[in-house]
């Protein structure tokens, strides 16, 4: 293969695997170069400035993690936005052109078939069919502080999930792991801290 050199990539075109789209829904086709910015603010006017309700991202192969990511950005941007996705299989056609044909011989070129995963995500503003599979519902609103406390809670597991009271600093809660961490055996543990804690509010 050393004297051929890919000459062209093309995908088979498929019809998105979403049922009733508007026939105008954009589809931000995610390639492996593309530039995050540039896909973000295009997708972001869509939504924002043309009011689009609904906006598919689609990548295949290597493009599949910049492509979740794209959705990941817009979730957070947006807020409030239903998600389908789906993942199956491209078909790609590589071409391969000879470059040192044998004299007198033609150039030659190779038609390599590659079945690559693709993944394609429909985000929604308006409420989509829950029981059609990839289906995930809008992220709860947050605020700023919630946001700053997400990952104490989370590492804290479901002790203060029902809690009404409002999170310690990020510097609190480091502290006390940090006590924890040096002095595992000590009876002022992590129990007595969250019981005190408990208590105290």
């Amino acid at each position: 293969m050393e004297n051929f050199r890919k000459v062209r990539t093309s995908e088979e075109e498929s019809p998105l695997p979403f049922p009733d789209l508007p026939p105008d829904v954009v589809e931000m086709k995610v390639k492996e170069g593309s530039k995050i910015r540039n896909l973000m603010n295009f997708a972001m006017a869509q939504m924002e400035l043309k009011g689009s309700r609904q906006i598919v991202f689609s990548g295949c192969g290597r493009a599949v993690t910049k492509t979740i990511t794209c959705v990941e950005i817009m979730k957070r941007k947006l807020g409030g936005l239903h998600q389908v996705t789906k993942v199956r299989y491209k078909t790609l056609l590589e071409v391969w052109e000879n470059q040192d044909p044998l004299p007198g011989g033609s150039a030659q070129n190779l038609t390599v078939h590659k079945n690559v995963p693709s993944i394609c995500i429909l985000l929604s503003r308006d409420p989509l069919d829950p029981n059609q599979t990839g289906y995930q519902p809008p992220e709860p609103q947050h605020g700023l502080e919630m946001q700053l406390g997400e990952a104490a809670e989370d590492m804290s597991g479901s002790s203060t999930k029902g809690l009404k009271r409002p999170l310690p600093p990020p510097c609190e809660e480091l502290l006390t792991k940090k006590l924890q961490v040096q002095v595992p055996d000590s009876p002022r543990g992590s129990e007595t801290t969250n019981h005190q804690l408990n208590h105290h509010h």
